[in-house]
Parts: structure tokens; sequence; C-alpha cells
């Protein structure tokens, strides 16, 4: 029975994509080297593992959204999930494959991992891959058989913080994403058309105004 185990080798932005993508190199290791894997379909999800770094003061303003105050950052910091991914993996035989597992990334800032992402400026972001699936293979002398992927098989990485901050910049230069509720957006509508404002930027850029001048 194959005995899988993973390490993320490397971790690199996919060029000329509809989305952002990071692909994951991704090495699976059978510790039964003779047998012969016909495929994986392999599952993995993505948590960050927000208390295995250092914040700067700066850093821990932007994350006030998500943790609340530092000084109750010992109760608020728990590990976040990014995301989900999956891939295919091909028939091997031996100790080794490597694959990409390739994983989209949202700029959507209604997601949690995106804010934290965005609040981070320098170091790395840690991740923990959590992996599981089925593997179909076929011992010597034996029928296809099939068999299952542990959650407990896990690989953790630590991705540069510049890695997504240069593909978020490449991708929406300049730009970010809110997603509203249908209600506010008629709102802002109307108040856009209402005083002639010829861009959104600039809608906000009142209403923000305006808000800033009743409470000084």
């Amino acid at each position: 029975m194959p005995d899988l185990s993973f390490r993320i080798e490397s971790a690199a932005v996919v060029p000329f994509a509809a989305v952002p993508i990071i692909a994951f190199r991704l090495q699976i290791k059978n510790a039964q080297p003779d047998e012969t894997i016909h495929t994986v379909a392999l599952r993995c999800q993505i948590q960050i593992e927000v208390t295995r770094r250092r914040y700067a003061p700066g850093e821990q303003g932007r994350l006030l959204d998500l943790f609340g105050q530092p000084d109750r950052w010992s109760q608020t910091l728990r590990n976040l999930l990014w995301t989900h991914a999956a891939v295919v993996v091909p028939a091997f035989t031996g100790a080794t494959t490597v694959v990409e597992l390739q994983v989209p990334c949202t700029f959507d800032f209604n997601v949690a991992a995106t804010k934290y992402f965005e609040g981070l400026t320098d170091g790395e972001i840690p991740l923990n891959m959590l992996f599981s699936g089925t593997v179909f293979y076929a011992p010597e002398d034996c029928p296809l058989q099939v068999a299952p992927i542990s959650w407990e098989q896990e690989a953790r990485y630590r991705l540069p913080v510049t890695m997504w901050r240069e593909m978020m910049d490449e991708y929406y230069p300049n730009s970010a994403w809110i997603n509203l509720r249908r209600d506010v957006f008629e709102r802002l509508y109307q108040y856009k058309i209402q005083h002639g404002i010829p861009t959104w930027e600039q809608a906000l850029e009142q209403v923000l105004d305006s808000e800033a001048v009743v409470n000084s």
C-alpha cells in the first residue's frame, strides 16, 4: 500500500494567466519505491499559520480589521483558511515525482486571507498545506487498487510577501477590488449621478471628505 509524503520545493507566479495564480512545486515521495502509482487525485487545504511570524508596528495597524488591538492578539490570533486546491498526479514508479499545484489568488477584500496578505509589508507568509485524496495503485501481480490519503499528511512552506505583492501589482496596478451589497452600490451610484461625478474614485473621495468635515 502506498505511503505518500509531501514537500513543497518552491513557488512561482504563473505568467500570463487569466487570474493571479501561484504554482507550488510539490514533491511526492512514496515509501514503497517499487509500487506503480497509476494516478493520485490530490486535494489540498491551505492554511495560514499567523502565529508563526512577527509583525512590525505598521503591520499591526493594517491587521486591526482581522485581529483587533495587538494587546488582544494572544486570544484573537488563529490560523486562517486561505483556500482549497486540487491536482491530478500522473502515473509514476519509483521513490518520487514532482507536480505543480496551482493556486488561484483572489484580490477580494471581503476574503480574510486577502486582508491578511495585503496587511503584510515584508518577510514571509507561513503556510501549512493539508493533503487528502485518493491513490490508484497496482501492487505486483495484483489488480488496480484504491487507497485514501489521510488529512494527517501536510507540508509547510514560507511564501515571500514580495511574491504576493508583486503579483497583485502586476495584475491590478494601482487598484483594488471591493464587493458591495446591491443596495449600497445603488446608493453610491445615485450619489455619483446626482452630483455629476465622473469616476467612482472621485465619488468615494467626496463621500470620505464630507465625512472628515463632519467629524472634524
